[in-house]
């Protein structure tokens, strides 16, 4: 047995017995020697000893999509030009996406026992969905939500930055739950603008209700694209370039 293997024997021994499944001690050890193979360095060096590194990964944290009664929730959302900022904000202090509900926004959870750091990015499917699945799944990434063209991913941050990836004290759950970015604030007050001077035509009788719902309709479409058309050329260019 080699000084790799008898590390990640004592790791899943001492996962096993602070009542850490099977299934998940497999998916963990088979990221961290991924993680080794990349970086070719020893795992003592690199984790700390087995036993205490085991403790930090947290071993009664729940698998990732299992339930947690004593888990925290929260819900928040942001527009497309800050969620990348604002998803490595909240993953930075232990906030894991479930999921992206229907109107956009990312449902949370945060373990009270054992909470780890995540990491998130990215990515436009739009024709590309099996070549991103492809590159992103061997390193860990796993889809957490969709949202127009883009997908977004997670991953522990413990699969990459061992001991590091474990958070040792939880912020307090944010009061807010809209984070909006410059360029957003400004299409967002265009819109109020428009939505705004068509309600004031609406109330003088200058426009019927028919003419006030198109409006907003139409208000609400092309700030939608405008969005989606900056920020998808955005990752165009960033694709392009790598």
């Amino acid at each position: 047995m080699t000084t790799v293997d008898a590390y990640f024997t004592e790791l899943s021994d001492a996962l096993r017995a602070a009542g850490v499944p099977d299934e998940q001690i497999a998916a963990t050890t088979e990221d961290l020697r991924a993680h080794l193979a990349e970086t070719g360095t020893d795992p003592v060096r690199e984790f700390g000893a087995a036993a205490a590194f085991a403790a930090r990964l947290g071993g009664l944290a729940p698998a990732p999509g299992e339930p947690d009664e004593r888990a925290e929730s929260w819900t928040w959302t942001a527009d497309l030009f800050n969620d990348r900022r604002m998803l490595a904000v909240h993953g930075d202090q232990g906030w894991e996406v479930e999921s992206l509900d229907s109107i956009g926004r990312f449902v949370c959870r945060r373990s009270t026992t054992a909470p780890l750091r995540w990491e998130y990015r990215r990515e436009i499917l739009t024709g590309r969905r099996p070549k991103v699945l492809a590159e992103l799944e061997p390193e860990g990434w796993e889809p957490c939500g969709e949202w127009l063209v883009y997908g977004y991913f997670k991953r522990p941050r413990a699969a990459t930055a061992g001991p590091a990836g474990a958070l040792e004290a939880r912020p307090a759950t944010p009061r807010r739950q809209l984070f909006l970015g410059r360029t957003g604030k400004l299409v967002l007050a265009l819109w109020a603008v428009v939505v705004g001077g068509a309600t004031a035509a609406f109330f003088v009788g200058t426009l019927g209700t028919a003419g006030l719902a198109i409006t907003i309709a139409f208000a609400s479409m092309v700030s939608g694209l405008v969005t989606a058309q900056l920020e998808t050329a955005k990752g165009t260019e960033r694709e392009a370039g790598e």
